[in-house]
């Protein structure tokens, strides 16, 4: 038999769905699973990016240009700039989700065996990634106890050696929920113009800020725009994960023709979510107004009922649609497996991920997890309940020592 290739024997399945199965066996045996796990919104699509699909009416569905259609990137042009962000339109290039912007921006700017340093808990897929291309990712770890902000910069200036080629973010971040200050954006700024270094920023989350703050773009950073490079989606902006259409944007020219390269190998972006996606820009503020305001109302009554529980600790984000919290357990990823496989209450249990699949340090994360807040407030509520049942009966539960020595 034929043996797969080491770098597919090195890469690492995801953690946000290996437990499917054992949530699918859940629902079988007629348990409610309330799915917690996946930032899959429960918010509907905007119905002007359906009708625009509805009204598609060429007889042949065609190749687009590698870049994606110009007039989808001219109408972004104009979406920045409500952000404050000057763009062109040949500095967008379409892509397959923010998943292949991504992987495309990380095999148009690292070698094998380059160094990326990334501040960790870090969307899991970033692993994946960096396996893929061939790159090392440096982890610092961030602190629960500051709500993860980024760690100090000096922390990533000691991290730098002769094969680091980058540092990358998410802001807002996932998993954590941290939305990044304009003054730390601002000194990732100065530190890769420093030391010559690419910064790559996931921003998928943009509309995603609460309690007033505003979201500082990378790409309003004056002085580094060969060292820049935004990376963003549709998915979560309009709860339309299915389409997978995102953007790699940058001002580097050289940066933006080797990525249309890596564009062209793969043909062009779909094109139907191309259309969707275009009509997109047209929707109102209002829908934004009325998500946001949904998603803080969620936020607040899941941290609020999560720091209720005995032995639980979850810091409030400021954006995305994901809170980061530890429990009183013995191994997160033992916890959730369990939660679906030997736990119920009233026919209902609760699908979390482990936080070990967001850390690239090995051995961190171990009693945390990730909630995403996608569902209605009643089931998020539910969901609670039931997470503090389990905490209750879980054979592996941590007992804090000074509770234990007053028992």
């Amino acid at each position: 038999m034929p043996k797969i290739s080491e770098k597919g024997g090195l890469m690492p399945a995801s953690p946000i769905r290996k437990l499917v199965p054992y949530a699918e066996k859940a629902k079988k045996e007629g348990k409610k699973v309330y799915h917690l796990n996946i930032g899959q919104p429960d918010i509907e699509t905007p119905e002007l990016m359906l009708q625009a699909v509805k009204n598609f009416s060429p007889k042949i569905i065609e190749y687009t240009h590698s870049a994606g259609n110009e007039t989808y990137r001219r109408k972004l042009v104009d979406y920045y700039k409500k952000y404050k962000i000057e763009l062109d339109y040949t500095q967008i290039m379409i892509t397959t989700g923010g998943s292949e912007a991504i992987e495309i921006a990380m095999m148009t700017c690292f070698n094998e065996g380059d160094e990326i340093i990334i501040p960790e808990p870090f969307y899991a897929n970033y692993n994946g990634f960096g396996c893929a291309a061939g790159i090392v990712i440096k982890p610092i770890t961030a602190d629960i106890k500051t709500g993860f902000a980024l760690p100090h910069i000096s922390k990533f200036e000691d991290s730098i050696t002769s094969k680091t080629k980058g540092i990358m973010i998410c802001n807002p971040n996932n998993p954590t929920g941290y939305l990044y200050s304009k003054e730390e954006i601002e000194q990732l700024g100065e530190l890769v113009k420093k030391h010559d270094l690419y910064l790559l920023v996931d921003e998928v989350y943009r509309e995603f800020c609460y309690d007033g703050k505003e979201h500082y773009s990378v790409l309003r950073l004056k002085g580094v725009d060969e060292n820049v490079i935004m990376l963003d989606s549709v998915s979560k902006r309009y709860s339309a994960c299915g389409l997978r259409i995102g953007a790699l944007i940058s001002r580097n020219k050289q940066v933006m023709d080797t990525a249309l390269k890596f564009a062209q190998a793969r043909l062009s972006p779909p094109t139907i979510a191309q259309v969707a996606s275009e009509a997109a820009v047209n929707v109102p503020q209002s829908y934004f107004d009325k998500v946001e305001a949904e998603y803080t109302n969620r936020r607040n009554t899941v941290v609020g009922l999560l720091n209720k529980i005995d032995g639980v600790y979850c810091p409030m984000p400021s954006g995305a649609f994901y809170c980061f919290a530890s429990l009183p357990v013995d191994d997160a990823d033992k916890f959730c497996q369990w939660l679906l496989e030997e736990f119920d209450y009233q026919k209902q249990t609760v699908m979390l991920a482990p936080a070990s699949g967001f850390y690239s340090g090995k051995g961190l994360g171990k009693n945390e997890v990730r909630i995403a807040y996608v569902l209605n407030e009643t089931d998020l509520k539910n969901a609670m309940i039931c997470l503090e049942k389990a905490l209750l009966v879980y054979p592996g539960r941590v007992v804090k020592k000074e509770k234990a020595a007053n028992a």
